[in-house]
């Protein structure tokens, strides 16, 4: 009986022994999971506030209006670094603007350095043009046909335009749906000459100025240099578009 006693103190011992080493594993995760968070929590504050920032400069030393959101991207949750003693030092890894996906430099100066790129995203929006209607390709385009609205630009790469008058009476190079950014690459001047058409060459050189007919050999908008026949001389010359069937040669 004193044997079984002594055995059941033993197991107990043991028992608490194995629960207060459970509990004090349980305490030291719970712990480095609370600094993990903290860190993390910290980077990303860090991360957020810098982000806000630069972009904030970067739209007024450009004199950009226009609206933005900056987000940072989720951190792995199996990251483990040491917290920082000093306050963490952010900075713009990529790319140089502060444009749609980000990537930032995090970094701790401590006596434990370490560093860690942190990903994010700013969305840009601004006034630019788009189409009210579908548009055909070569079609000229007329004030009725577009419009400003807001769209993120963060993620457009084939440029947008700001400004409606550098889009009506332009000529477009391929369809355009309704509700479409009207890229820079869509358009082109144009033609305020035809091939074919007869033109007015005009020269001049101090008071004295010449004028003769002519031919033109190719089309030509404003302030383009097209080949065009003297149609006295049959001579070939490149004159400058100046009007809609007027042309200039230097003299």
């Amino acid at each position: 009986m004193k044997l079984l006693t002594t055995l059941y103190w033993h197991s107990s011992q043991t028992l608490l022994f194995l629960k207060k080493a459970v509990f004090a594993g349980l305490c030291i995760m719970l712990a480095h999971s609370a600094q993990a968070q903290t860190t993390q929590q910290q980077i990303i504050g860090t991360s957020q506030a810098f982000l806000e920032d630069i972009t904030a400069q970067h739209l007024q030393s450009n004199n950009i209006t226009a609206r933005y959101s900056a987000k940072i991207g989720r951190l792995d949750p199996r990251l483990r670094l040491p917290s920082c003693s000093i306050p963490l030092q952010a900075s713009l890894e990529s790319p140089a603007q502060p444009i749609g996906r980000v990537t930032i430099r995090v970094r701790c100066d401590s006596d434990a350095p370490w560093t860690i790129f942190v990903p994010g995203h700013v969305n840009l929006y601004r006034e630019i043009a788009v189409a009210v209607r579908s548009l055909q390709r070569s079609s000229i385009i007329q004030a009725t046909d577009v419009q400003l609205a807001e769209r993120d630009v963060s993620s457009l790469r084939q440029g947008y335009i700001l400004d409606l008058d550098n889009v009506i009476g332009y000529q477009l190079l391929r369809p355009v749906q309704p509700d479409s950014v009207i890229s820079t690459q869509h358009i082109k001047a144009a033609a305020a000459i035809s091939k074919g058409d007869e033109v007015v060459i005009s020269a001049s050189a101090g008071a004295m100025s010449v004028r003769m007919p002519g031919t033109a050999l190719e089309d030509g908008a404003m302030g383009q240099q097209i080949r065009v026949r003297n149609n006295r001389s049959k001579r070939v010359v490149h004159a400058r578009v100046v009007a809609p069937g007027r042309v200039e040669v230097a003299m």
